[in-house]
């Protein structure tokens, strides 16, 4: 059996766990504000590529990905960023939904599951 390992641990939560071979992000949100929809998500699927290469993973080894826009009439101009980003033919499950972010400034979060890359 695999050992837990957190990383980034703070008070309330860890920005990434992993065990048994899948790694689990937490929400990942835009760390520039002030940008429109395109930017934040190329901002955040950013820090995602950072987090899964620093948990032995990469985007192209994605379970699951929950996306939590504060419009979702953003989805059109976020999906043309993600459509960019994705690896082709290794596009994972995915939800998009409407949600109340924690900032309001923020204007997506997104959450990956995806598996450690193989020794």
């Amino acid at each position: 059996m695999s050992a837990l390992q957190r990383l980034h641990v703070a008070a309330r939560y860890s920005e990434a766990a992993v065990f048994n071979g899948v790694v689990y992000l937490a929400g990942m949100v835009p760390e520039c504000l002030e940008l429109d929809i395109r930017s934040q998500t190329a901002d955040v699927l950013a820090q995602v590529d950072r987090r899964l290469a620093e948990c032995g993973s990469d985007r192209s080894r994605m379970l699951r990905v929950q996306i939590f826009l504060a419009d979702i009439a953003d989805i059109a101009a976020m999906n043309e960023v993600w459509d960019a980003w994705v690896v082709p033919g290794t596009a994972p499950p995915r939800a998009t939904v409407q949600a109340a972010l924690a900032n309001p400034d923020y204007r997506i979060e997104i959450v990956v599951t995806a598996a450690v890359q193989d020794r």
